[in-house]
């Protein structure tokens, strides 16, 4: 496995990167109905495209099974193919974002407690909570910057 930044986002890796993040909101955003995943689904190749700084992990096959959006100091996006969680691959796009370009705040699903306890485990801390996500739906916000 070896962690990549990517410049060039071809339409083959959008597709692929499309295929990490439903497993994985699939796995973990279990407050999330599928035609909520669905619907959310159509934004996510732009949001990839577009964030200034993509970091992916690849397998041996050199296919991705993880990755992570960076705009400016904010993790944007953070996302490990379900079969490959637990294997320390968030803590190492976490820490390559922390190392290389100073991220230090983030934003997370309060229904998603696995990914709150992670960040807190990494030294982020809540400083503000929102009752609706940025699309205005009933999806609490929980705002978090890292204290070390």
């Amino acid at each position: 496995m070896r962690i990549i930044e990517v410049k060039e986002r071809t339409e083959i890796l959008i597709s692929q990167l499309l295929e990490v993040w439903e497993d994985s909101v699939k796995a973990t955003h279990l407050f999330l109905s599928n035609e909520e995943i669905k619907n959310i689904k159509e934004y996510v190749p732009q949001a990839i495209s577009g964030v200034s700084h993509l970091v992916i992990i690849e397998n041996e096959s050199r296919g991705p099974i993880a990755f992570m959006g960076i705009e400016g100091t904010k993790l944007e996006m953070l996302f490990i193919k379900n079969s490959e969680r637990g294997k320390g691959l968030g803590k190492q796009l976490l820490n390559y974002g922390i190392e290389n370009y100073n991220v230090n705040r983030l934003a997370v699903n309060e229904q998603n407690p696995n990914a709150k306890g992670f960040y807190e485990y990494m030294g982020f801390k809540t400083y503000k909570r929102t009752k609706l996500d940025e699309q205005g739906n009933q999806y609490p916000i929980l705002y978090m910057r890292l204290e070390r």
